[in-house]
């Protein structure tokens, strides 16, 4: 399967304590280390998403100013 420029998918299994592993290209590529802060956002429609620390204010900005337009959930 072939992606557009600048956007990646990988498979990753979820272990027995609910763990998974980030895929080392994915880590380099985010600059992921041990102690890493990421964040982890779930909607039930639409699935998970993980950002970088760098990108938490600016996605979660983004996320509550639609909410505020749209008066509630999407």
């Amino acid at each position: 399967m072939e992606f557009p420029n600048d956007k990646y998918a990988w498979i990753v299994k979820i272990g027995e304590k609910g763990q998974f592993v980030i895929p080392k290209e994915a880590r380099e590529m985010f600059d992921l280390k041990p102690g890493s802060s990421i964040l982890v956002l779930g909607d039930a429609k639409r699935g998970l998403a993980i950002l970088p620390k760098e990108q938490q204010s600016e996605y979660i900005s983004r996320i509550f100013a639609d909410l505020d337009k749209d008066g509630g959930e999407k």
